[in-house]
């Protein structure tokens, strides 16, 4: 009798997948917020926060930048969507992540075009970047991983502690939890570090990242093909 497949919640390769994909999100956001001016093409929330900022005439925030960003997402997010709404499967989610390849690596081209300073290569690049993470979030949030933050870690920093030994929980996913603020953190340090070269190095490795997620999911469809293929009678 063969044992049964593991789920996306318990499949490690799923897990490691997703920590490669929050990596995209801190080399992404530290592209964008330090060379395309104060605007995050993944965080959404940082966005919306921007443009009130904006409205209320704090200077170094565009609330144009800020709408970019957010029409960007919204489009990579309803492309996504139209992916995998019809099946939450892994096959369908590399599909979306291959889409968010090419967004990105178009992102990655348009940066040769001519300098961001440009105010519309500005906005053709955080529209890429946008919708190349809108499309990732969508892809990616439908795959059933309970507290595998790959873009906003505010829920899963509340979840450390609030379940905590101290709180008088259990501790429950605090692995999980605090490999996503760790990730995180270490895409937003590489991207700082890359951006410091060009703003195309840290989208270079966001799309590397992206492979690798890909990658991670198919090795975990072609187990769990094996799981569900009848052995030898």
């Amino acid at each position: 009798m063969t044992a049964p497949a593991a789920t996306n919640d318990t499949d490690h390769l799923v897990l490691t997948s997703f920590a490669a994909l929050t990596l995209v999100t801190g080399l992404v956001d530290a592209a964008s917020y330090l060379r395309l001016g104060h605007v995050f093409t993944a965080n959404m929330t940082g966005n919306i926060v921007f443009i009130g900022f904006g409205i209320g005439g704090a200077k170094g925030f565009s609330i144009i930048a800020s709408l970019e960003a957010l029409v960007g997402f919204l489009l990579g997010a309803t492309l996504g969507g139209r992916i995998i709404t019809p099946g939450a499967t892994l096959r369908r989610a590399r599909r979306a992540l291959a889409c968010e390849i090419g967004l990105l690596g178009a992102a990655a081209l348009v940066t040769l075009a001519g300098s961001a300073s440009h105010a519309g290569i500005r906005a053709g690049i955080i529209g890429l970047l946008g919708a190349a993470m809108g499309l990732q979030n969508a892809a990616i949030r439908k795959l059933g991983v309970a507290d595998m933050a790959t873009t906003v870690l505010t829920l899963t920093i509340t979840g450390i502690a609030a379940d905590s030994s101290l709180a008088g929980g259990s501790n429950i996913h605090f692995t999980r939890r605090g490999a996503s603020v760790a990730v995180m953190l270490l895409g937003a340090l590489v991207g700082a570090a890359l951006s410091r070269a060009g703003l195309g190095w840290p989208i270079v490795a966001a799309i590397a990242a992206v492979g690798v997620a890909m990658a991670l999911m198919w090795r975990a469809d072609e187990e769990r093909s094996g799981v569900a293929s009848p052995g030898p009678r």
